[in-house]
């Protein structure tokens, strides 16, 4: 009996002894996923906080950062190309502005020397170069929606107003030479002329191969003393703001030279959008208008300050265009 008893009371003690194991087992597991359940908790607290610093430094990367611009110094081009070089550089892209005739400026961006370029005006003025390169040319921006073009007169030639009127007109073709004073011969302008020429049968008149600049000088000196002269002229342009008369596009009933304005395109070498994508991105975003550009022309091109100061106080003059221009990229 007596050895029954020690035997129960054994047993009895090794059961409380086990009960006593398990709950502490019981509670360790349960602190244990507690601390578990914290740190994935944490983790997480810290995963979600790594995704919102990765959004705030999301943003388009420069990529190549060294980029090639050829520009014709035409009134609206020159100021165009050297807003967007020092946009550029603002972000840390390396901009070569390189001034050229027309169909260099195609060609060098349609073969990849050059990477993009400000001045295709279409679908008439560069009809012949976007045939000869467009299929390797990327159109990437309309920047200005209406670019009247035609031949001009000041106006006081009262008798001239559509391109009707030249043919077989003595008085006024006696007076000028039977000459029309030109620009660079490349200029898609220059190529309506001739054709306007032939088309309205003009044969008794000369277009005249010079440069816009010099074009300029002989209109206004024209202006000047009251005398007759009839010029090739598109807008946007300063000179229709700064001439002390008004100046007369003429009408062209046929609509050589585009009838109400061709569109002017920003256009790139196929690639670039891959290869600098932060600077394509800029190129999508920059914007300008006529009231903009009236604002800027004369700066330089009858005032004659240097095109890379005055493109570069414009942007510090809006930084909030700048940053519009910007957004997006790292």
């Amino acid at each position: 009996m007596f050895l029954l008893a020690a035997v129960l009371v054994a047993c009895g003690g090794n059961n409380n002894d086990n009960n006593n194991n398990n709950a502490n087992d019981n509670a360790n597991n349960e602190e244990n996923a507690n601390n578990d359940n914290n740190d994935n908790n944490n983790n997480n607290d810290n995963n979600n906080d790594n995704a919102a610093n990765n959004n705030d430094s999301e943003g388009l990367e420069l990529g190549q950062t060294e980029l090639s611009v050829p520009y014709v110094p035409w009134a609206r081009e020159e100021i165009s190309t050297h807003i967007l070089a020092a946009l550029l550089e603002e972000v840390g892209y390396e901009v070569e502005t390189l001034q050229v005739e027309a169909g260099p400026m195609f060609a060098s961006v349609a073969d990849g020397d050059s990477d993009f370029h400000t001045s295709a005006w279409l679908p008439a003025t560069h009809e012949e170069y976007w045939e000869d390169y467009g299929d390797d040319l990327v159109k990437v921006k309309e920047m200005i929606d209406k670019a009247p073009l035609a031949l001009a007169v000041p106006e006081y030639v009262e008798d001239i107003n559509t391109m009707e009127d030249l043919k077989d007109n003595e008085e006024f073709g006696d007076s000028v030479d039977w000459e029309i004073i030109g620009i660079d011969g490349g200029a898609g302008i220059m190529g309506n002329t001739e054709k306007a020429l032939e088309e309205y049968g003009l044969d008794d008149w000369e277009l005249v191969q010079s440069s816009e600049a010099a074009m300029l000088t002989e209109l206004q000196e024209a202006i000047e003393n009251e005398e007759p002269i009839i010029v090739p002229l598109w807008k946007p342009h300063w000179i229709f703001g700064a001439a002390d008369v008004e100046i007369k596009m003429l009408e062209d009933p046929k609509e050589i030279y585009g009838g109400d304005g061709d569109q002017i395109y920003t256009v790139a070498r196929k690639g670039l959008e891959e290869d600098a994508p932060a600077a394509y991105h800029i190129l999508e975003q920059y914007e300008e208008s006529y009231e903009m550009l009236e604002e800027l022309m004369p700066l330089v091109h009858d005032e004659g300050q240097d095109v890379e100061d005055v493109a570069q106080q414009f942007l510090d003059d809006n930084p909030d265009l700048v940053e519009e221009w910007t957004e997006g990229i790292k």
